[in-house]
């Protein structure tokens, strides 16, 4: 009797059709999300690479020049945040929280003349910061930019995972999941003064120990990104600086020096110490440029006695620069800078003071957080009591932000633009 022929099963027999089904889904699906992830990658590299190699118009020196261009309205991809979705907004910047309504200033983006500007990539940010601290050292308008840097990188964070301590002069924010930290540490001289209280500061005798800087420094002196700033607090004729210490009067000796000299002697002061103390394998330096005031608006055509209160639209001039901005103390910086660089330690220079100059809608205003009581001649008076230092967020500082991140994610030099 002949034998039946054996069947051997397919490899598949016996798997249900449904469940081949979900796995070739399954697959087709993480191809996709492969595919996303590397075009968007490679986007964002490509833009890097366009502005360091003078991509799409070329740059001074083979590079793109961020920082001359225009403001383009853009309603669609600003603001990059909401104020009231911000866990730890200040109220000293939520203009709409006390009452603005033109919103207007939230929707503009800096356009370089001779490249795109890096789109900011918050989740980027935070693996850059995991295990790591990045710390804003200055005044009250580097705390208005590291609280803008605290809402960029919250807003893709649960709240859960959000936390802010303040010990003194310091203040941490905390992403948990990434075990990172970016900080705020009160440092408005940069050098020791009498102005350290981060609350209690405004006192009428500014004293400055120019050649004191260990009390700060030791905050920050294990970051791995440092963002500094110092301008607006040596805005006066004459400072006084102390050669010894508050305590010992009888051994210390105090001089009355002018505005520059002062200035001059804090950051060779600080300049000193970085070199000394920060290795430039583990750490990145920025150093922010001045931040312009719209305090006078006969600078820009109003009548004297005019500033920023009532200003819906910028400065249209072209090159227009205030006379709050100083180019002679940048130029010190520059040259601290420069001379810091031959000694090891490159610090990268942000400049932001000609595209804010523009820009004299953008303040608080008199929509922001009264500290004290209005008395009636300020209620009257608008003007008297408006805020033309700081900036409204979401705002002109999340640009400053956005500028700062094309610098951490390329650190070679995109822009050789004098600050003169």
């Amino acid at each position: 009797m002949a034998k039946k022929p054996q069947l051997i099963p397919n490899a598949t027999c016996g798997i249900p059709i449904r469940t081949t089904f979900r796995a070739a889904l399954a697959l087709l699906i993480a191809i996709l999300l492969i595919s996303a992830v590397y075009f968007t990658q490679n986007r964002a590299a490509q833009v890097l690479e366009n502005y360091s190699t003078g991509g799409g118009g070329g740059g001074g020196g083979g590079g793109c020049d961020l920082f001359t261009g225009k403001w383009v309205f853009d309603n669609e991809s600003y603001p990059l945040y909401k104020e009231r979705e911000c866990v730890f907004m200040s109220d000293q910047l939520a203009c709409e929280k006390f009452g603005r309504e033109d919103l207007g200033y939230r929707n503009w983006r800096w356009q370089p003349d001779e490249c795109e500007l890096p789109k900011f990539n918050a989740t980027a940010v935070l693996e850059r910061l995991r295990n790591k601290r990045m710390v804003f050292v200055g005044d009250s308008l580097n705390r208005g930019q590291w609280v803008s840097m605290v809402c960029l990188v919250g807003s893709v964070i649960p709240r859960a995972l959000q936390s802010m301590q303040s010990n003194g002069s310091l203040m941490m924010f905390k992403a948990s999941e990434y075990n990172a930290s970016i900080e705020f540490y009160w440092s408005p001289l940069m050098v020791e003064s009498n102005s350290d209280d981060p609350v209690n500061h405004r006192l009428p005798d500014r004293i400055v120990r120019v050649k004191a800087i260990e009390k700060h420094a030791r905050h920050w002196a294990d970051a791995h990104i440092l963002v500094f700033n110092t301008y607006l607090w040596w805005r006066i004729p004459k400072i006084k600086a102390l050669f010894g210490s508050f305590e010992d009067s009888e051994t210390s000796k105090m001089k009355v020096v002018k505005m520059r000299r002062g200035y001059e002697m804090a950051l060779r002061t600080w300049a000193d110490w970085m070199e000394v103390n920060i290795n430039p394998n583990n750490t990145q330096v920025f150093f922010m440029s001045m931040s312009p005031i719209h305090d006078r608006g006969e600078e820009w055509g109003q009548n004297k006695g005019q500033n920023c209160y009532g200003e819906t639209e910028q400065i249209a001039e072209v090159g227009y620069r205030g006379n709050g901005t100083d180019p002679k103390m940048m130029k010190i910086v520059e040259t601290v800078l420069a001379e810091l660089k031959t000694r090891g330690l490159n610090v990268e220079m942000i400049n932001i003071t000609q595209l804010t100059e523009y820009r004299k809608e953008a303040h608080p205003s008199i929509y922001r957080k009264q500290w004290e009581a209005l008395k009636p001649h300020q209620i009257s008076n608008p003007s008297s009591y408006a805020d033309c230092i700081h900036w409204c967020l979401p705002g002109v500082p999340d640009v400053w932000n956005e500028l700062l991140y094309a610098y951490i994610f390329h650190p070679t030099n995109p822009s050789n633009q004098s600050l003169n």
